[in-house]
């Protein structure tokens, strides 16, 4: 078995949908970033590129990169499984958490879960999706930014 961390950050914004876990939710406030911003499908993304030892989000998915511009993350996720197969690897299971002050995202989790599960190709019961708030520290905690932590684990494919 094999297991990876991913993390992520970004900042909010105006005029910009908040897009978590591939799910549009509604908020006054988005995430800005090069491609949709959301940072639960960077931080697993990443999570399963580390245990898999195959690069990063950034070196597989730059932001320099036109073509990801205002993408959905969810391509990230697609991608990334795709990878883990041809490496000879499973997903066995991915563990997550959203900091954010607000919105309440409890409502959200399982539809996060299925959206992801999909774009993995693996079951929904594969992926824990909760959240912390910061208790009103830091940029997290004054609402300036969400970020995401992820953690993963890989089945070799015999």
């Amino acid at each position: 078995m094999r297991v990876g961390i991913g993390f992520d950050l970004h900042r909010l914004g105006p005029n910009t949908p908040l897009v978590l876990g591939g799910v549009v939710i509604p908020h006054h406030l988005g995430l800005i970033g090069h491609s949709d911003g959301d940072v639960l499908c960077h931080a697993v993304t990443d999570a399963l590129l580390g245990a898999a030892g195959i690069g990063n989000i950034g070196e597989l998915f730059p932001d320099t990169d036109p073509q990801l511009k205002g993408a959905s993350s969810l391509r990230f996720l697609e991608h990334s499984a795709d990878l883990l197969r041809q490496h000879g690897y499973a997903i066995g299971n991915i563990d997550s958490n959203i900091l954010a002050e607000k919105p309440k995202l409890l409502p959200y989790f399982a539809t996060m879960a299925r959206t992801m599960a999909k774009a993995l190709s693996i079951g929904a019961d594969r992926i824990q999706v909760k959240a912390k708030t910061m208790e009103g520290l830091g940029l997290v905690g004054t609402e300036q930014a969400i970020a995401a932590q992820a953690i993963a684990t890989l089945i070799p494919l015999e």
